[in-house]
């Protein structure tokens, strides 16, 4: 097992929903290490490899790992289905669970009272959710974010305050309080069509 002083679970957890490809190690309450590197693309190719590295400079295995926490969005249509492939295939080959985050619970730990999180939706508009927030409505809303409606509290994310935490660090801590009782594997959180769009060119003629 991991070196530290501190009883509890060691979490591994990750995310990819946006341009960045983020890994954080939690061990006993204690962050050992955590590594951010921004990216438009490429995340299926290095997120393995950082998460490895990550292991290896906390003296940790996967064999010592007791669950996999990954952010499910909403975000990139691409990153998001990256980060949870990977999330699920761990947790399977490991034999442990995985818990999906999403960002606005990313964004919101630390913080009491009411609030809103918004992630960034590109196109000038952000995904919004409201917390203890009676003037917003239930779940999440695709708005223009120069004009948000009207909340209480602070506004944290895109066009707000920062979040305490580094967003896979803060999906690590929220892993370690829900993996116990956790029975669902992570699904993605879509909140908006992916960008792709399928070919108009008419199918080939099958001959006979």
């Amino acid at each position: 097992m991991p070196d530290t002083d501190h009883s509890g679970p060691v979490i591994l957890a990750f995310d990819t929903s946006a341009a960045h490809c983020a890994v954080a190690l939690l061990c006993g309450g204690q962050m050992r290490a955590s590594r951010h590197e921004d990216m438009a693309k490429g995340q299926a190719e290095r997120l393995m490899g950082l998460c490895a590295d990550l292991l290896q400079e906390a003296g940790v295995t996967y064999a010592d790992l007791d669950a996999i926490g990954v952010g499910i969005g909403p975000g990139n249509f691409t990153g998001i289905r990256i980060g949870v492939s990977a999330a699920r295939g761990l947790a399977l080959g490991l034999g442990v669970p995985a818990v999906g985050v999403s960002g606005f619970d990313a964004l919101r730990l630390g913080t009491t009272g009411p609030c809103a999180c918004a992630v960034d939706a590109r196109r000038g508009q952000v995904y919004l959710q409201g917390f203890e927030n009676p003037s917003l409505p239930d779940g999440p809303q695709l708005v223009d974010a120069a004009t948000l409606p009207v909340f209480n509290g602070p506004l944290i994310g895109a066009g707000g305050q920062p979040p305490r935490d580094p967003v896979a660090e803060a999906i690590a801590r929220l892993t370690a309080g829900r993996y116990a009782t956790v029975t669902d594997r992570p699904a993605p959180l879509y909140l908006r069509p992916a960008d792709a769009a399928p070919a108009r060119d008419a199918p080939p003629t099958i001959l006979p």
